[in-house]
């Protein structure tokens, strides 16, 4: 979709896998390789929007919905945030209140990306539910348009 929009497209990864430098030993250090080199595909170009997908997950099932996870590094990432966190209670969960929530360091590539950045978490793998809908390749479609809307709506208002 943001490919065909003409967005130029840049994945760090599309698989469960590291990306770290060849030849770099033990876990620590590959986690520290593949964090930098993601870190710097995401401060590659000056007028980007970077956007980090993941699923969420807790110890008690009854919790879902999607979240955006954003830092005040960068004054323009709460606004991403909140634009794709609209989009999603707008398109695809009318009842989720889920509130877009401030981190600091401990999320490395919000906190030091250049660029707006937002930790995107679609849903909640603990609940049942919801884990069935992340699983669902319609779903999986519905998400990834509510996420480039979300983006486009960023893009427009800035």
């Amino acid at each position: 979709m943001l490919t065909v929009s003409g967005y130029r497209v840049e994945v760090t990864r599309d698989t469960d896998t590291s990306i770290h430098d060849k030849g770099v030993e033990g876990i620590a250090n590959q986690k520290s390789s593949d964090m930098d080199n993601r870190l710097e595909l995401f401060n590659k170009y000056d007028n980007a929007v970077c956007i980090s997908i993941h699923q969420n997950q807790f110890t008690d099932p009854r919790y879902s919905g999607a979240q955006m996870f954003y830092s005040e590094s960068n004054r323009r990432n709460e606004s991403l945030a909140r634009s794709i966190q609209g989009r999603f209670v707008e398109f695809l969960q009318p009842d989720n209140t889920r509130e877009i929530k401030q981190c600091g360091k401990e999320l490395f590539l919000c906190y030091y990306s250049k660029n707006p950045t937002v930790m995107v978490e679609c849903g909640f793998l603990s609940n049942p539910e919801e884990a069935s809908l992340l699983t669902d390749e319609e779903y999986q479609h519905k998400v990834a348009f509510t996420i480039f809307a979300g983006i486009n709506n960023f893009l427009i208002s800035k």
